[in-house]
């Protein structure tokens, strides 16, 4: 986004809503170093006319305390923030590489890099496959494989031939399964890779946890 600083002006400050883009908490930031900026221009008639404010903040989590530079209309609504918002998901168990793909493609949505977004998605299950031992010439074989390997439920299985799909139009100019690639596709894809996370890698995890507690609270009895 551009913003054109044409004339500009030291503005009150106000506190801006949103999410962290370092530690995840969601919050409102509070102003650093002064006033912020505010651009205008000046109207025939109607004087100075505010186009939008610029400023720095801080996250309010005492653990982060991470900076943001902000942009907003005239009526104080984030337009963007540096480093950029992106959405949240649970780590826990994850294998590295898969983990390291699926954030890059977070990283690509939260920047508005729809395509980038979708191939790094494909990448997170080609990473899946490798994890787990799935073979095959190429990533739908791979897939086909997968499902043996797994206890996943059949939507989640077909969900990922789905990204497969996508993850092939952002790659290929003449794929054409999907008419568009864009936001709502990405938001879509990438809740749907969360689900295949937790299912693949947490679920698991998550039950231990539980039957360690039966198997304590057993013991206490």
């Amino acid at each position: 986004m551009k913003i054109s600083l044409s004339q500009i002006k030291n503005d009150r400050t106000t506190n801006i809503a949103t999410r962290c883009p370092h530690c995840g908490h969601f919050g409102t930031f509070t102003p650093v170093a002064g006033s912020d900026v505010r651009t205008y221009h000046n109207e025939h008639n109607r004087g100075e006319v505010t186009t939008n404010f610029l400023g720095i903040r801080r996250c309010p989590n005492e653990r982060c305390h991470g900076h943001l530079f902000f942009i907003a209309g005239n009526n104080r609504d984030v337009l963007l923030t540096s480093p950029s918002e992106t959405i949240p998901f649970d780590k826990e168990n994850i294998p590295e590489k898969v983990l390291n793909a699926f954030e890059e493609a977070i990283k690509c949505h939260s920047n508005s890099c729809f395509i980038a977004s979708a191939i790094m998605i494909r990448k997170t299950l080609e990473e899946i496959c490798i994890d787990r031992g799935a073979t095959g010439k190429n990533l739908y074989l791979k897939l086909q494989d997968l499902g043996g390997k797994i206890l996943i439920p059949q939507e989640l299985l077909a969900g990922m031939n789905e990204l497969r799909l996508l993850g092939n139009d952002a790659a290929h100019i003449e794929a054409q399964t999907f008419s568009d690639i864009g936001k709502e596709e990405i938001e879509v894809s990438l809740e749907f890779a969360k689900e295949i996370l937790k299912a693949v890698y947490q679920y698991d995890n998550l039950l231990k946890r539980l039957k360690k507690l039966k198997e304590k609270n057993n013991t206490v009895s």
